[in-house]
């Protein structure tokens, strides 16, 4: 598809493609939209936020949202959930509390200065198929606290946030080299929060855990661009083993898991790395054109991130035995996932990436993911997909 055949498709209305599986472009005022989430609600409705603006980085990026109603064919309105006109707000999650209550969090930060970066938190509330964010505040953690996944409530009623944290390097750019996984903890619903960093993670960020029933497993992408890592806790996220490698190859690009109906652990990715392709550029934001005389981050003591591996295919792969290894992939859809440009509008960016995925109520599962940096794409699967999709 062209740029202009993209922009033309994104008015959220649902399509059958083939059988079973439904597709749909999200409405969205942005030339640029990425970092999908998907989170239903008790009524059945489905809501999709994401950030949106002209260039990842840039201050005019903010949060938006669309919601599906129930039975619904189109998605409705975009609403915007964030304005700062000082920081690039990047990354929501939508939380819906055990009390009732609906909470946004994402990050905001300044220019491409990720180690800067600060979690927001600020109440939703909902009116039929829109949302209206609060002004909400800053939450309690330290700089350069980084979120991409869903909360977690403990067995006492405390929260638990997946964080990653890019570590500053004084004098020196963020380039990811030092950037570890955490989780914040907080025991009151959110006006305090306790850190604590998973040992051995640098390079493992957009901690991702699942209630594997014996234990939380967190999934991972790696700045190595060498596979998808997971550790355990068997004590309820408060401690976590080291991260280890496992079958799937990741491309340091986002992934998402969830535990389905079934028992299996479904990991929805791009299952490529570094050693399938020669393809690099030097940064996250070398696109941004700002000045900045900082050398890059000294690696000493962290790792070497890769930049630049193809964002595509975009896969499914199910495991059996609480994520250890997923032998059962199927593809989604697939592409040469050009990412050497964040461009959203000169057509050169192919990327399927930072994908999300939801098993619903109804035993349907939707999927999201950025779609050439352009739009945000969802995919609705009909209960019985797996007979449905190719095996890779």
């Amino acid at each position: 598809m062209t740029v202009d055949e993209i922009a033309a498709s994104m008015d959220g209305r649902l399509a059958t493609t083939t059988p079973g599986r439904d597709e749909a472009f999200l409405p969205s005022p942005a030339v640029q939209n990425h970092a999908s989430f998907l989170v239903e609600l008790p009524d059945g409705a489905v809501i999709c936020t994401w950030f949106g603006g002209s260039l990842e980085g840039k201050s005019d990026i903010s949060i938006r949202a669309a919601i599906l109603l129930p039975g619904a064919t189109q998605w409705g309105p975009v609403s915007t959930l964030s304005d700062d006109p000082d920081h690039s707000e990047q990354n929501p999650v939508i939380f819906p509390a055990p009390d009732g209550q609906l909470w946004l969090f994402h990050t905001s930060q300044p220019s491409g200065n990720q180690d800067e970066c600060r979690v927001r938190m600020a109440r939703l509330t909902r009116e039929g198929d829109r949302l209206r964010a609060e002004a909400g505040a800053y939450i309690d953690l330290p700089r350069g606290c980084f979120i991409r996944a869903q909360l977690q409530v403990q067995s006492n009623g405390s929260w638990l946030l997946p964080l990653f944290r890019c570590v500053q390097r004084p004098g020196q750019k963020w380039t990811g080299s030092h950037d570890v996984a955490a989780v914040a903890i907080s025991p009151d619903q959110g006006k305090s929060w306790s850190y604590q960093e998973v040992p051995g993670s640098v390079g493992s960020v957009h901690m991702c855990p699942v209630d594997t029933g014996a234990r939380l497993s967190a999934f991972y992408r790696r700045r190595q661009a060498d596979f998808v890592c997971r550790s355990d806790s068997l004590d309820g996220g408060r401690s976590w083993s080291a991260p280890v490698a496992t079958d799937v190859p990741n491309n340091n690009s986002s992934l998402a898991a969830t535990r389905l109906a079934s028992g299996q652990v479904a990991l929805i990715c791009n299952p490529i790395n570094a050693e399938m392709s020669p393809d690099r550029r030097a940064s996250l934001y070398d696109e941004l054109g700002e000045e900045d005389g900082r050398p890059d981050a000294d690696p000493q003591g962290g790792c070497t991130p890769i930049w630049g591996v193809p964002r595509a295919p975009a896969a499914l792969c199910l495991s059996t035995d609480g994520g250890a290894s997923f032998p059962e992939r199927y593809l989604i859809e697939d592409g040469d996932g050009a990412c050497l440009s964040n461009n959203s509008l000169d057509g050169k960016n192919h990327e399927l990436s930072y994908p999300w995925l939801l098993e619903t109520t109804d035993g349907a599962l939707h999927l999201s993911y950025t779609f050439h940096r352009r739009a945000i794409k969802h995919v609705r699967l009909a209960p019985g997909w797996r007979e449905r999709l190719t095996r890779l």
